[in-house]
Order: structure tokens, then C-alpha cells, then sequence
């Protein structure tokens, strides 16, 4: 491979201005959550801005919210969860209403929020019925853009129909060995429920709607709603992962309710929602990251140091509660929320920097590990894109956002010998030369968030996301997969040095950056970067019945997960990573 020194990014190139507007359309898309694929559909010569909503709307009129699940899933302690990510996040945009009316926006305001969520909260009232219909008559373009956004160039349609093909053979392959079970193993094609879910079933089905549904894969759609209606049951009473519930089921299920409207999905995530407050009876309200969905009782991970709280886990609920509030009009999912900022924002920050393990009995730091990748990635993603859904109303978003950035870039930012600029992590003051997959999310992050800076910052932060995304793309060895960590030390270079790091699990964090920075710059090299990783996906990870990790990517043989090591790596990140393929080819 020829390293060539990375180009700058251009800012007067790109018009990127997250509004509540856009947001609106990105849910559209599809975590994400699905996932961040959503923006791929946009026609090329757009823009993301001013794309759905008016600029100029009737402030009387109601409006719901809109979202794109792209969702992060925090890692693992270094050896028990890693496995656990997807895309990702919800991003989503709260429309104008009425001066009275309570509204995500309003509930940032500190007298508001305290007056209407102690009268709401107390009385068990509930505001006006949600409208999906007059939603949907704040659009200004069709949902999946002019004509779906289909391109005009035959060899780009071809690589989106591949996607689409791949898709559909995970799908039918899960239907065949797994439907109604959480995930497929698809080299011993069978079907796995596993128990991160607390019993509820169906999690690869909740979480693809939205992917089949913008791929237009809509006789599977109808095949999976229809699951939902007659199967789905949330009366279920085992051990769940608060943060995974979230992220795969509300996020799931609230995309494909802003996509379709179906009042089915409505119904099931506000029923989902309710289960989950329990989690957040703590002495300082940060909720702990098991539940028992049928009892309501909460503990903390048996892994996690001291009984603490993950802050990736409870830093990554924001999104959903806050359209849990607007689609239910009970202001307490988001004052729950709003909470978790509240002691954040109180407590010291060592160099600023947010550690990872937090106590919900003392609010106190336990351990003071840092690290942008596993256990605390998607915390920062929806502090950015909370400011960004808010219509940039968010102020205490952007700030916490925009801090917590200056001191990573202050105390975590590196650049190797080689000249790779790389994340690292912190433990105590000392770091540790390292980077996971899961950290590789943070280019995308960076150049969305890169307009709404500190004054003369955009082009600075452009060009970082442009570096950590080339960074990135360097990890990924001959095979053009990437391990699951790589290191810059002992004359390593995005290297993955030990044995047990080099393993890959169908994650998308890289693919998610190739993504935000095609739509941010409209560079080729990103999307030829995607069009490799599809091809290494099709000729190394594709068996029979679906899609399998590999054990190491660095091998000339490459050998096959037998069993996925970890919970929920077989379809559902994969399905992620197609949906931003398939938004990449459009």
C-alpha cells in the first residue's frame, strides 16, 4: 500500500449545517438505528441542510420528531463486551409548536423544564396526541429524496444493488435458521437469543426496519412488522442491558415509526419506555445497566469497578428519551435524561476529561480510564448530535460537547512516528498508545460536529476528522478488514500487535466515518474506500446461511468464527454497515 500525505479538507467545499431541518431527514435515512446510512440517500448535489423542514414554519402548528438510529455501542471491559457495538445512535430533529406547548427545545430551559415536569410528572397529565400526519406535512422533500436517490452512473447503481443483494441474503438467511430468535449463527445456521435482551425477542427484526425499509426491501419490511404485531411480547421478566434495549429496540422501533408511521411501532416503544424507568431510581438518578423488565429492579454490571455505571451506557439515552417525551407528551423520559447532565456538569472532570466508570450511589468517578472507543464512545456522539436535533438550541449540549473535544484533543490526540494521528487512551495520567475499532466513529463525529466550533475552529476540526478517518482506513490490513484494536507503540504503526486483538466482528465504526466524510467532502477516495471493504466483506466474511466474523485478519488463511464470540455481531452490525454501503452508492 502507497501512503500518499493526507489532502486537507475543504471548508468553503461544504455547506454541512445540521439544523433541526436536516436531522429531520437523516432519521429518514436510517445507528444508528438504523444507522448513520441515512445521509446516502440524499441526492449528491445536496447539501445537508434546509432539506426537510422550512426554515419559516407556523410556530402554532404541532410537529413530532424525527430520527436516523446510528447506534454506538459502548465496548466492552476490555475482555467481556467488546463485541458489543452497532451503529449506532438516534439523531433526531423536534419540530415548532406552540408557545404552551412543551417541547424537547423548551425542556433545555431550566424554569420551564422544573415547572412543567413537576406538574406533568406529579399529576400524571399528559399533553396533546402526537400527529404523524402533520409530520409529515413539514417535509419539503420526499422521504428517501428525489427518485430514492438513485445514481444517474451505472457503475454506482451496480455497487448499491450489490449492497442491497448482501442485505437481502443476511435477511433471508436469518428468516430461514433464525426468525424470532435475537441474531443468526450462520455457520451453524442457527438462531440465538442469548440474554442481553431480558427475554424479549426478534432484536435482528426491531433493529433492520429501517434499513429494509430504505433499501426498499419492502416485502421483507411488511414480513417484519408484521412479527411485530403478532409476536413482539415486552411482558418479559429476565435480566436486560438498559443501554442495549435502548440503542436496539426504542431506537428501532421509534426509526421505523418516523419512516412509516405505523402506530404498531408507536405503541410498542412507548410500552418499551416505560419499563425502562425503573433503572433510574439511584441516589443521584444516573440509572444502573441491568434491569429486570418485569420486576423493575436494577443492578449494576457484575464486571463493572466498584458497582459503577458505564458512561457510554447511561451517556447514551439522550436521543430516545427525549422522542419518548415528545411522541408520549410525559416530560419525565427527558427530565430523566436531563438529569445524568445535571450531575455531570456538577462534578469535577480530571483534565477535563470524562472518565469512564461512574458511581450511582455517591456520583463520584471510580476509575479514571478515558477513552473515546469502548466504554465511552457514543456519550460524545449524542452530546453532538443532541445540539445538532435540537435545532442548535442545545446550548448545554454544544458546550459539553466542544469542552469535552478540547480536552481529548489536549490530552488523548497523538500523532505516531509515522505521521498517523491517532485517539488514545488514558488511564490515570498515563496513556496508553492504543486504538479500538470502536474509536473509529470518531471521525464521522468530528466533521459533523466541525461548523459549530469555537470561531475560526471548522477547518481545524475538518481536517482532524479527515486524519483519523485516514487513520483508520490504515488499520484495515491486506485482507482490508481491520482488527479489533490496533497500537502505535514498539514501532507499530495501526498495527494490531497482539494475537488477541486481531479478530473482526462485521463491525461499522469505520465505515460510518467513510460515510459522514463522503457526504461532508465528496471525496471518491471514500467511497472506493466502502467499495473495498464490500468487496473483503463478500470474498473473506461470506459463507452459506450469512455473514461470519473472521479470528484474524492479518492470516493468509483466513479462518471463521464457529460461534460469534460476542452477543449480537452477526446480522445486526452487519446490517448496519450495509445500510451505509448501500447510502454510499446512491
Amino acid at each position: 500500500m502507497v501512503f500518499r500525505k493526507l489532502p486537507g479538507v475543504s471548508a468553503s467545499g461544504m455547506g454541512l449545517r445540521l439544523s433541526q431541518k436536516f436531522v429531520f431527514l437523516l432519521f429518514l435515512s436510517g445507528l444508528v438505528t438504523l444507522c448513520f446510512g441515512a445521509l446516502f440517500f440524499l441526492p449528491d448535489t445536496m447539501r445537508l441542510k434546509r432539506i426537510f423542514l422550512s426554515k419559516n414554519e407556523n410556530p402554532a402548528v404541532t410537529v413530532g420528531s424525527d430520527n436516523v438510529l446510528s447506534k454506538k455501542v459502548p465496548g466492552d471491559p476490555e475482555h467481556q463486551r467488546a463485541g458489543l457495538k452497532g451503529a449506532r445512535t438516534v439523531e433526531r430533529s423536534v419540530g415548532s409548536r406552540a408557545q404552551d406547548e412543551w417541547s424537547p427545545a423548551k425542556a433545555h430551559e431550566p424554569a420551564a423544564r422544573d415547572e412543567r415536569v413537576t406538574s406533568a410528572a406529579q399529576n400524571g397529565q399528559r399533553g396533546s396526541a402526537y400527529s404523524y400526519e402533520t409530520f409529515k406535512k413539514c417535509l419539503l422533500k420526499p422521504p428517501l429524496g428525489k427518485n430514492k436517490g438513485t445514481p444517474s452512473d451505472s457503475e454506482t447503481l451496480q455497487r448499491r444493488e450489490k449492497v442491497k443483494e448482501m442485505m437481502k441474503f443476511a435477511w433471508d438467511n436469518y428468516k430461514r435458521y433464525a426468525w424470532g430468535k435475537n441474531e443468526l449463527r450462520p455457520l451453524t445456521k442457527n438462531g440465538h437469543i442469548g440474554n442481553m435482551f431480558g427475554g424479549l425477542r426478534g432484536a435482528s427484526i426491531v433493529d433492520s426496519l429501517d434499513t429494509l425499509y430504505i433499501m426498499g426491501l419492502m416485502e421483507e419490511y411488511e414480513e417484519a412488522k408484521e412479527w411485530i404485531q403478532d409476536n413482539l411480547d415486552l411482558n418479559s421478566n429476565g435480566e436486560a442491558s438498559l443501554f442495549e434495549v435502548n440503542i436496539r429496540y426504542v431506537g428501532g422501533l421509534l426509526s421505523a415509526y418516523y419512516l412509516t408511521g405505523a402506530e404498531i411501532f408507536k405503541q410498542k416503544v412507548l410500552e418499551l419506555g416505560e419499563k425502562l424507568l425503573p433503572a433510574f431510581n439511584t441516589p443521584t438518578g444516573i440509572p444502573r445497566g441491568v434491569i429486570n423488565l418485569g420486576s423493575g429492579t436494577s443492578w449494576s454490571w457484575g464486571w463493572a469497578s466498584a458497582g459503577s455505571s458505564i458512561l457510554a451506557e447511561f451517556g447514551t439515552l439522550h436521543l430516545e428519551f427525549v422522542h419518548l417525551s415528545e411522541l408520549s407528551r410525559n416530560p419525565l423520559f427527558t427530565e430523566k435524561v436531563m438529569n445524568i447532565r445535571k450531575l455531570l456538569n456538577k462534578i469535577e472532570k480530571p483534565h477535563g476529561l470524562y472518565p469512564n466508570f461512574l458511581s450511582p450511589v455517591s456520583g463520584n468517578w471510580v476509575q479514571h480510564h478515558v477513552s473515546i472507543g469502548g466504554l465511552g464512545d457514543s456519550f460524545y456522539e449524542y452530546l453532538i448530535k443532541s445540539y445538532l436535533m435540537s435545532d442548535k438550541t442545545d446550548e448545554e449540549a454544544q458546550k459539553m460537547y466542544y469542552s469535552a473535544m478540547e480536552a481529548i484533543e489536549a490530552n488523548l490526540v497523538q500523532k505516531s512516528p509515522g505521521g498517523l494521528t491517532y485517539v488514545a487512551e488514558w488511564r490515570g495520567g498515563i496513556l496508553d498508545h492504543k486504538m479500538g475499532h470502536l474509536a473509529c466513529f470518531s471521525g464521522g463525529m468530528i466533521g459533523i460536529g466541525a461548523d459549530d466550533g469555537p470561531a475560526g475552529q471548522k477547518q481545524h476540526y475538518l481536517d482532524l476528522a479527515a486524519e483519523i478517518t485516514h487513520t483508520c482506513h490504515e488499520s484495515y490490513s491486506p485482507t482490508k478488514l481491520g482488527p479489533e484494536a490496533f497500537r502505535f507503540d514498539a514501532g507499530a504503526e495501526a498495527t494490531a500487535t497482539r494475537l488477541s486483538d486481531r479478530y473482526y466482528i462485521l463491525r461499522p465504526e469505520v465505515i460510518e466515518s467513510y460515510m459522514y466524510m463522503w457526504r461532508l467532502t465528496h471525496d471518491p477516495k471514500y467511497r472506493e474506500w466502502g467499495w473495498e471493504a464490500v468487496e473483503a466483506l463478500e470474498k473473506h466474511c461470506r459463507v452459506e446461511a450469512g455473514f461470519s466474523g473472521i479470528r484474524d485478519v492479518y492470516a493468509s488463511t483466513i479462518i471463521l468464527f464457529k460461534y460469534l464470540l460476542y452477543c449480537y455481531k452477526d446480522l445486526t452490525d452487519l446490517h448496519h454497515k450495509l445500510s451505509e454501503f448501500h447510502l454510499f452508492f446512491k
